[in-house]
């Protein structure tokens, strides 16, 4: 007899995807759906929502086929550094502009290596923001303020 295998990890990976499918499309159904050929508002994210669920179920299915590691330790480093470091961004960019809030968001997410010299991550944070305005602000012409009304004197 063949016993059962179970990948825990990719089992609440597929759950999540299953849940969050299904939130999407109940959210969907109160818009205007329209057809495939006059698309309503809520046609496209339906859509979706719908390749959302289904890959969910793929991988709760293969979960069940391929036996697999047990969840190691959360990296509690790593969410306390990256996690507020877009939070960060979000706060600042208006006040600081995008130049001095992507380099502090930057420097804040690298520290979520423990490896992470402060030398290397202020290098880090500065080669980041010198290539993020070079493609945003240059090459795309994106219109944000580099620095904002918070470093003016």
């Amino acid at each position: 007899m063949r016993q059962l295998q179970f990948d825990t990890t990719n089992a609440i990976c597929g759950i999540t995807l299953i849940a969050l499918g299904g939130f999407f499309i109940y959210q969907c159904l109160g818009l205007e759906l329209g057809t495939a050929l006059r698309m309503g508002p809520g046609y496209f994210p339906l859509i979706l929502a719908v390749i959302l669920a289904i890959l969910g179920v793929v991988v709760l299915v293969q979960a069940t086929r391929v036996s697999g590691e047990p969840i190691g330790p959360i990296a509690l480093r790593g969410m306390l550094f990256i996690l507020p470091a877009p939070v960060f961004f979000g706060l600042t960019v208006r006040g600081l502009g995008f130049v001095p809030s992507l380099f502090f968001a930057a420097l804040i997410a690298a520290f979520a290596s423990s490896r992470m010299k402060p030398l290397m991550a202020v290098a880090l944070a500065a080669a980041i923001t010198v290539f993020s305005v070079a493609v945003f602000s240059y090459a795309l012409g994106l219109p944000f303020e580099r620095f904002g009304p918070w470093t003016r004197l």
